[in-house]
């Protein structure tokens, strides 16, 4: 089991806060935006998609 981790780059606004929350290190910042590097490291915890003001990650079980 593993899961999908969608960042929609539209609303994404680079604060980083994903990147710093995640215990897995799933996001690095590429020009300014989160991008999810190592999806497959996903434990489905969620806690990015909770700090995320601009509601721009999707998390789905696959």
């Amino acid at each position: 089991m593993g899961y999908d981790v969608i960042v929609d780059q539209d609303k994404c606004v680079g604060c980083e806060e994903c990147v710093e929350v995640c215990p897995v290190d799933v996001y690095e910042m590429q020009d300014g935006k989160s991008v999810p590097v190592n999806a497959e490291e996903c434990l489905g915890c969620e806690s990015c998609v909770e700090v995320c003001d601009e509601e721009a990650i999707t998390i789905n079980e696959n």
